[in-house]
């Protein structure tokens, strides 16, 4: 191990030539030649190993008032040395670690935090704090531009506000907990806020929403996935993601359906039960008459979304050329995304969304008369008709945009009475009969393009009743049968 050496100097200059005299310096020696205690500031010199390049580096470091504290550092950067015994590289490594932290006057590498790397085989850089490693995450990201700005939303509003200046390696269950919680307290003040009699404070909040449960769900997978990407690279290592340790607040939401009771509620008093709401039979068939009548265009897409469940981009950019009304059947590998207010199309957001749909009857029937009035559509516009290669498309062929679709839906449903459901819910409701139809929870979790039958089971099984009723029924049945025997 290299030994080092500690000396003094000052910052005097020769009267003559005006140069730093540096530890030649006559006030530097007492007259017995021992070191003076008040004139000049402790230093040490130390070899580091050679760089990379081979160029061979002393290591300086000066200003101490005295002699233990230029030891105590010195011995500090043998420790370090030390560390990676015969190892050339790692030595090699360290030596840069010193070497950065005396060209930016910060203080020497922990030694622990070094040998834990290092036990760890991982990098031996700094590790950033939260703020610095997801800026520069999101920058080397290579994702959809939609996915890319959701993990700007989440880090920018978020992550780096709640823990940016925590060093990524000290991130704790107990810090994003800390962040959960404060978004909750901020969610109760914006409520609260809006539900003000004072016209100022509700225009405080005006355009400002709550951070809900599935938001929560997706700053915590924004996160988890920074941090999985963290540990791949070496930034850090010997740790578990803590963010994999966290729950977030609340419980998704299940969906709840309209029934005639709860329908009477709503109309008493306004009140919709949650977030995800989903129509009987009866109202479906309301809203798709009503439909077919105040908005033919859009109805034959509102049909297939309520009957086979495919997500509003699958229906917007669902490609004619998949669709097979002869073998009743279509394939879904396309959608219309937005990036902003530009539509964008590509496959679905996973690969259990690549997925072939079967048809009934009713939706053959519905599909085909749409593919009647879209020919006479065509068909009168003659060379202005745009070639989009999509199934569903606005009456002068141009694709449908997402939001349009979203927008006439809600007018179609105040329009005609009907509790309030999100287009979004048709294809709940699509899930939802089928389970309660007998329909094998696998194949309804195909038709959905769920990753795993587990999201289908947790996500719809709680509203299907039918199984229930029947399980009421026979424990019943059991009893009276006990009883009649007893008789």
């Amino acid at each position: 191990m290299p030994e080092g050496s500690i000396t003094k100097r000052c910052g005097c200059r020769d009267p003559d030539s005006g140069k730093p005299t540096g530890n030649s310096c006559p006030k530097l020696r007492r007259a017995s030649g021992t070191w003076s205690s008040e004139h000049g500031h402790w230093q040490y010199q130390l070899e580091l190993p050679v760089s990379a390049t081979g160029q061979r580096r002393q290591l300086r470091r000066g200003g101490f008032d005295s002699y233990r504290d230029a030891l105590a550092e010195l011995d500090h950067a043998r420790a370090l040395l030390a560390l990676a015994g015969r190892a050339r590289d790692r030595r090699t490594e360290i030596g840069d670690l010193i070497q950065a932290a005396a060209h930016t006057r910060q203080p020497l590498p922990d030694v622990e935090t070094i040998r834990a790397r290092l036990r760890a085989n991982a990098s031996l850089a700094e590790v950033p704090t939260v703020a610095a490693y997801l800026t520069g995450w999101l920058a080397g990201l290579s994702v959809d531009a939609n996915t890319q700005r959701g993990y700007a939303c989440h880090v920018g509003v978020h992550l780096i506000p709640h823990l940016g200046d925590i060093r990524l390696d000290k991130l704790k269950p107990r810090h994003i907990r800390a962040m959960f919680a404060a978004i909750a307290d901020r969610n109760t003040e914006i409520r609260a806020a809006k539900a003000s009699t004072d016209p100022s404070v509700r225009d405080a909040v005006r355009g400002i929403r709550p951070t809900g449960p599935a938001t929560c769900q997706r700053i915590r997978a924004t996160l988890r996935k920074a941090i999985n990407d963290a540990l791949a690279e070496e930034i850090i290592a010997g740790i578990t993601n803590p963010a994999t340790l966290v729950k977030t607040l609340g419980d998704k939401a299940r969906p709840i359906v309209w029934e005639p009771e709860r329908v009477a509620h709503w109309r008493q008093t306004g009140r919709v039960l949650g977030p995800v709401m989903v129509w009987t039979d009866d109202l479906l068939v309301a809203f798709l008459d009503h439909a077919a009548v105040h908005d033919p265009d859009l109805y034959p897409m509102f049909h297939l979304m309520a009957y086979r469940g495919p997500r509003r981009g699958e229906a917007c950019g669902l490609l004619d050329a998949e669709v097979r009304l002869g073998s009743k059947e279509t394939t879904i590998n396309n959608q219309i995304a937005t990036h902003g207010h530009t539509l964008v199309q590509k496959p679905p957001k996973s690969d259990a969304g690549n997925r072939d749909l079967i048809l009934d009857d009713d939706t053959v029937t519905v599909l085909t008369s749409y593919k009647a009035r879209r020919a006479a559509q065509r068909l009168a516009a003659g060379p202005a008709w745009p070639d989009t290669g999509l199934f569903f498309v606005r009456p002068d062929g141009r694709p449908w945009h997402p939001n349009l679709v979203t927008r006439r839906f809600n007018r179609l449903v105040r329009q005609a009475g009907l509790p309030p459901i999100r287009l979004h819910d048709l294809r709940h409701g699509a899930a939802t009969m089928a389970l309660d139809a007998g329909v094998d929870t696998k194949v309804v979790s195909e038709q959905l393009g769920h990753s795993t039958i587990t999201l289908t089971y947790d996500t719809y099984t709680s509203v299907v009743k039918r199984l229930h009723h029947e399980a009421a029924d026979a424990v019943a049945n059991k009893i009276k049968q006990r009883r009649d025997k007893t008789a």
